[in-house]
């Protein structure tokens, strides 16, 4: 039966929504955990996340045209997410790779290069209906693409980033984990 209990939002968590560690960091495995070795990337754009997730499929027809077959040739996951916050050294940091940001005697520096991003476990955490948790846990995932970067009166400076997800050892792309809140 339809519930309007189970419509929800997704909300970015006050103390943080978007962090990232190297592989080899362990792995929250709940909405309670610890970040603590991981690095926090300040505000996100109002667009939020967009997780896509859906398979490409090739349809197989028998002659006279009835669909007999399909078969799946690709299941991509991405997250795409816009990093506002400019002026974060460790956003620069995830964009371009921590290699090409040093600092400066006069603030820090981004050497833009055509070196190939390194994966990293990330971790996204939101809040929804009714202050249940929600984290997103994605244990090895690279940038893939970076959108335009925009520099105009009207918008704030950011880097939409696209990451994707490559399978951990037990072949999961990403975990999701829920945590409702205690009822009083």
């Amino acid at each position: 039966m339809a519930d309007v209990l189970n419509v929800t939002a997704g909300k970015p968590n006050i103390s943080g929504a978007i962090y990232y560690a190297p592989i080899g960091t362990t792995l929250p495995d709940d909405t309670t955990d610890s970040l603590s070795s991981f690095t926090e990337l300040g505000y996100a754009s109002e667009d939020g996340i967009t997780n896509t997730n859906s398979p490409e499929t090739e349809v197989l027809r028998a002659w006279g045209g009835d669909v007999v077959l399909t078969v799946q040739n690709s299941k991509d996951d991405t997250f795409k997410v816009k990093l506002i916050e400019a002026l974060n050294e460790d956003v620069l940091k995830a964009v371009y790779g921590s290699g090409n940001v040093a600092t400066t005697s006069e603030g820090f520096k981004v050497e833009a290069t055509a070196e190939e991003a390194e994966a990293n476990v990330w971790v996204i955490d939101m809040t929804l209906r009714n202050n249940t948790a929600k984290r997103i846990v994605i244990p090895n995932a690279k940038i893939t693409e970076v959108g335009d970067i925009v520099y105009a009166d009207n918008e704030a400076v950011g880097y939409e980033i696209t990451l994707t997800c490559m399978p951990d050892t037990d072949g999961v792309n990403h975990y999701e984990y829920f945590k409702e809140a205690a009822s009083e």
